[in-house]
């Protein structure tokens, strides 16, 4: 019985350290398609093996209590569960509504997870799309989500040490507005920007001078942003400028070399035609010679 003792007092210990920091895991690194993207017959899907496919954006918190926090619902939400390992959820925080960012919402449901009691933190617009939209609506009615408006300059506790803070970014509007989110936990901070139009709007918007700048204002230790494309020669045509997300080529050329006061940085949302998938390709071996990083899917991060 003493032996039990000890050794239980042993697991608690180690669990109260194992928590004494918030931790954030990357749950997916693609654009809303994923890799392989549905539809597509280019090299860049044809021959991929498992371990290359990629799931949505999305990242799981979990707070000093182990409890976990999800930003977006993906349609991948099996696997990325999977990945994380999870804890008991408790909440679930949305960007906007485009389509890779919230189709798994539905999964929350009676006919899957049959949570109840979900917090879904989400702007006013898209609050106003979810009572819109039959499915999710019922969801709301039967008790799986309770709907928080959070916009940008607010803030709230997600759990113990753990604060999440939404910062409005222009994005096409289709359906709803667009927040990024910072991350702030005991000791350090993380910004999780998938999308945004272009760098001089949301600079403008912020009233910043320059993503140095801005990242600065907001006092973030790491910042994972939106790296859709490579550059424009991904894009067929009429549509090269009518895709709203700046190119990476054109993030590094703004930032140059990392220096010693910038936040870590990893490029996410990687559109599946973008060249930064191949570790060994010369675009991504551009981006680590700078000292910035290509995000990998399962990373975590400890705030």
């Amino acid at each position: 019985m003493l032996l039990w003792r000890f050794s239980f007092a042993k697991a608690k210990e180690k669990r109260r350290v194992s928590l004494a920091m918030v931790t954030v895991t990357l749950l997916g690194t693609a654009q809303d398609g994923g890799r392989p993207q549905a539809g597509c017959q280019l090299e860049c899907c044809n021959a991929l093996t498992p371990s290359d496919h990629r799931h949505p954006v999305s990242l799981g918190i979990v707070d000093l209590n182990g409890q976990g926090h999800l930003i977006e619902a993906t349609r991948s939400l099996a696997e990325q569960l999977n990945l994380w390992k999870h804890p008991p959820i408790r909440s679930v925080s949305l960007t906007h509504a485009h389509f890779g960012h919230v189709d798994g919402l539905g999964l929350f449901g009676k006919e899957t997870l049959n949570a109840k009691g979900l917090s879904l933190y989400l702007s006013t617009s898209m609050k106003t799309l979810v009572e819109a939209t039959p499915q999710w609506n019922l969801m709301v009615e039967e008790g799986v989500f309770e709907p928080h408006i959070l916009s940008g300059g607010q803030h709230v506790e997600l759990g113990q040490g753990c604060i999440l803070e939404p910062v409005e970014v222009p994005h096409r509007a289709e359906l709803s507005d667009m927040h990024a989110f910072i991350v702030r936990g005991p000791k350090r901070s993380l910004l999780f920007l998938p999308d945004h139009d272009r760098w001089e709007s949301t600079l403008a918007f912020h009233q910043s001078t320059s993503i140095r700048a801005w990242l600065s204002s907001m006092k973030v230790d790491i910042a994972l942003i939106d790296g859709t494309f490579w550059s424009t020669d991904e894009l067929s045509g009429r549509i090269q400028n009518e895709v709203p997300h700046p190119p990476v080529q054109e993030t590094i050329e703004r930032l140059g070399q990392r220096k010693n006061d910038d936040p870590e940085m990893h490029f996410i949302h990687l559109n599946h035609t973008n060249p930064l998938h191949d570790e060994d390709s010369i675009q991504h071996q551009e981006v680590t010679s700078l000292g910035w990083g290509v995000a990998q899917q399962g990373m975590t991060f400890t705030l």
